[in-house]
């Protein structure tokens, strides 16, 4: 079983930044790819950006979904088993609950149904 838990959510104004954390537990050595969604009242979650690290399948890499390329940046630290998203240039668009979610997949998805772990999401309010 894989653990997570998301933290760094709160309210911030159009054009701020915001950074969110999130720690995995548990059987870390199973999972290759980790990423975040996020999902706005009424919506579908949605995929905001992937990080799959190195291993027998290859070097990994990053992905970022259009509407946040080049505002918001993914990155991991693999010896802490954490994972982050940088976001800056805060939009009221962007407003959701942001969730942390964990794949054994070794290729990029941005399904949310490919992925067996999630955390309990982290608010994030972009408002004046």
């Amino acid at each position: 079983q894989v653990q997570l838990l998301e933290s760094g959510g709160g309210l911030v104004q159009p054009g701020g930044s915001l950074t969110l954390s999130c720690a995995a537990s548990g059987r870390t050595e199973s999972i290759y790819t980790m990423a975040w969604f996020r999902q706005a009242p009424g919506k579908d979650r949605e995929f905001v950006a992937s990080f799959i690290r190195s291993g027998p399948s290859g070097s990994g890499g990053r992905s970022h979904a259009n509407s946040v390329k080049d505002r918001f940046t993914i990155s991991r630290d693999n010896a802490k088993n954490m994972v982050y998203l940088q976001m800056n240039s805060l939009k009221p668009e962007d407003t959701g609950v942001y969730y942390c979610s964990a794949s054994p997949r070794t290729s990029t998805t941005v399904v949310s149904s490919d992925y067996e772990y999630w955390g309990q999401g982290t608010q994030v309010t972009v408002s004046s």
